[in-house]
């Protein structure tokens, strides 16, 4: 799995003009699924989301957590994360797997994150034409991914 974490001070996604998901202070997780992940692979990434420390403390240095600040998640399928552009100028999406295996990786994924963080996990729409908007606080983009855990 890949995970692009943004730290937002807001967020929404939109299908078809119609608000499906709106956060204030929090993060917009997009996910990229890949044929060969897993339960480890959720198990290890939604712990890994709601553990990192992206948030400031009393002394404004990021050392708070998701999970500790109580904010909101969006988290947003994004197949594009595992495109190949190695050739030529089209990407190759070979690499994302296919919606019958994506979707339930993906729906085991918001549930694992909402128990982690005790708390509904607010979502895109898996496979729709979205609008996500943001405003990335910091900036603070974080970039994951289950296959090399640096």
């Amino acid at each position: 799995m890949k995970a692009v974490i943004q730290r937002v001070s807001q967020a929404s996604v939109t299908i078809e003009d119609r608000v499906v998901a709106q956060i204030e202070s929090g993060l917009l997780v997009l996910i990229g699924i890949e044929e060969a992940d897993g339960l480890e692979d959720i198990e290890w990434l939604s712990s890994k989301i709601t553990n990192l420390r992206l948030f400031a403390d009393a002394n404004g240095v990021m050392n708070v957590s998701i999970k500790e600040m109580g904010g909101d998640v969006i988290v947003v399928s994004q197949f594009t994360l595992h495109a190949l552009t190695k050739k030529g100028n089209r990407p190759s999406y070979i690499k994302a797997a296919r919606p019958e295996l994506a979707i339930p990786i993906y729906e085991s994924f918001v549930q694992h994150m909402e128990i982690e963080l005790g708390k509904e996990v607010q979502t895109g729409q898996f496979g729709a034409d979205m609008k996500v908007a943001l405003l990335n606080d910091g900036p603070v983009t974080i970039l994951i991914d289950t296959k090399n855990k640096e």
